[in-house]
């Protein structure tokens, strides 16, 4: 597992405080390119639960934040990053997701997390593909 993903199980564990989806994926990133997990935790506190409306995911716009924060804005990265969950999932929007997951009985949690761990890994992979054509 990576310390992004042990980060972000980290953070959704804390029985302490609640991050919301897209604190939980932005703070592991965050933390290694210099903001303070607070800093990251007050730029994302309103984007969990789909900027609080059910609009898109927290998790996917955490994912975004951390892409850009690490310097990825180049519109092929994003576009892997969109395509990733648009053939995944069908949709992106936090009120269709959570819906279609109260169909399946899975408790709201456990697909929120999935949410969480799905992007901080989708994320990584496009690291990971970035500093493969740096060298």
């Amino acid at each position: 597992m990576s310390r992004y993903l042990d980060r972000a199980r980290e953070l959704r564990e804390d029985p302490d405080v609640h991050y919301n989806c897209a604190q939980s994926v932005l703070i592991p990133f965050a933390e290694e390119a210099g903001l303070t997990a607070e800093q990251a935790n007050a730029i994302t506190a309103n984007f969990g639960s789909g900027m609080k409306i059910g609009s898109v995911c927290g998790a996917i716009t955490g994912g975004l934040m951390a892409l850009g924060l690490l310097g990825i804005n180049d519109s092929a990265a994003i576009s892997r990053y969109w395509k990733h969950f648009a053939e995944t999932h069908q949709m992106i929007e936090c009120r269709e997701l959570l819906a279609a997951n109260a169909k399946t009985g899975r408790p709201k949690k456990e697909h929120c997390d999935s949410m969480v761990y799905e992007a901080v890994r989708v994320v990584e992979t496009i690291l990971e593909e970035r500093k493969v054509t740096e060298k």
